[in-house]
């Protein structure tokens, strides 16, 4: 500014009149801003320099300045808020959802905000209500929070109290207590030695339960069959009296309908139920004729096979003694002929030789055998 004084020529006038335009009331409506608008000038900060940004990251709109984006920035720029999300920016306008005493969502939230925050804003039903009522109906919530609050306590005791049993219980200092049960056994062992029982004559043993965990699932999950009702409903109508027989009786009784094969309810069911329902009892034992038949087919199967095996091996001991018998008939003639050539004596006919004749030296076996 100050150069460009020293270029213009210097004022005429100083008491030269003008026409202030600033207080045309056009001017004023046209230029004027309301609080709102003055309140989202922008207060631009002081930007370092280029070379000397390090360090310096621009967040906010006033930290651009009046200029763009900075290219040697590597992060995220939004100048002017330009590029950002608008729903991000509008995020600031939504109230949270908030609850009053009751539990009640407070839908006079929007309203008692910015100036209307210190005051009192009567935006409820009750609050139309005159306050003799609204006593009387506090009293009555007052009296339900009580008895509400009193079974609260109640519950939580008892609760209290069964957790309390189960973690004492499972407390090791617990465990290693005797209980009022335990018994004290006093034996003397049948093996008085000193290698049994460390060479003791007598032995007190303490006998006490065994702790339970309370944490263990059951071992079995079996239940109790439902009991009856204690009385039968009344029927609409009643026959007349009659005595009853005892084929009647009969008549009447009806099993359970109970499976042996199918209990998916784990119901424990009396053996006799069981029995009962199994209807082996009313069926008479039948025996079919096939089994006879059968039997003696078998039986008569049997005696034939062991006739032929019989058979088979009486000709096989025949064959046997043929064969025996034609061997020897060959060692007769072959003996009779080795003699004959050994005396010069012509050989017999093949007539069976006697029990005297039959005996043969073993040199001319040896030499038949040979042969």
């Amino acid at each position: 500014m100050a150069v460009l004084k020293e270029f213009l020529p210097p004022v005429r006038s100083s008491t030269t009149s003008y026409y202030d335009h600033t207080s045309d009331p056009s001017f004023e409506q046209r230029f004027s801003t309301s609080e709102s608008e003055q309140s989202t000038v922008i207060k631009h900060k002081l930007v370092p320099p280029y070379g000397k940004r390090q360090g310096f990251v621009p967040r906010k709109v006033e930290d651009f300045g009046d200029g763009g984006a900075f290219p040697e920035i590597h992060i995220a720029l939004y100048p002017l808020d330009m590029g950002r999300d608008k729903s991000s920016r509008l995020a600031s306008k939504i109230l949270p959802v908030t609850v009053d005493a009751h539990g009640n969502v407070a839908y006079d939230a929007i309203v008692k905000q910015n100036e209307n925050a210190k005051k009192i804003v009567h935006s409820q039903h009750k609050d139309l209500i005159p306050k003799i009522l609204r006593n009387e109906e506090e009293d009555e919530d007052d009296e339900e929070l009580q008895e509400i609050e009193e079974t609260t306590q109640e519950t939580k005791t008892a609760l209290e109290k069964i957790v309390n049993v189960r973690l004492s219980a499972a407390q090791p200092k617990n465990v290693a207590k005797q209980s009022s049960d335990s018994k004290y056994i006093k034996y003397k062992p049948s093996q008085q030695s000193a290698a049994f029982n460390s060479g003791a004559k007598e032995r007190i043993i303490g006998m006490m339960e065994m702790p339970v965990d309370p944490l263990e699932p059951p071992k079995f999950k079996h239940k109790r069959v439902p009991k009856a009702s204690g009385s039968p409903p009344v029927p609409v109508m009643h026959s007349p009296p009659r005595p009853v027989t005892v084929k009647d009786q009969q008549d009447w009784k009806i099993p359970p309908c109970i499976s042996n094969w199918k209990n998916p309810r784990g119901y424990t069911i009396p053996l006799d139920k069981r029995l009962a329902a199994d209807g082996r009892g009313l069926q008479d034992i039948q025996i079919n004729d096939n089994f006879a038949k059968l039997s003696e087919a078998l039986y008569v199967g049997e005696q034939k096979a062991r006739e032929a095996v019989a058979m088979r091996s009486k000709v096989q001991k025949e064959m046997l003694m043929k064969e025996k018998e034609r061997k020897e008939q060959e060692l007769r003639a072959l003996a009779a002929k080795a003699r004959s050539e050994r005396t010069g004596v012509a050989p017999q006919s093949a007539i069976p030789m006697a029990s005297e004749n039959r005996v043969i030296d073993g040199a001319s076996m040896r030499g038949i055998m040979n042969q």
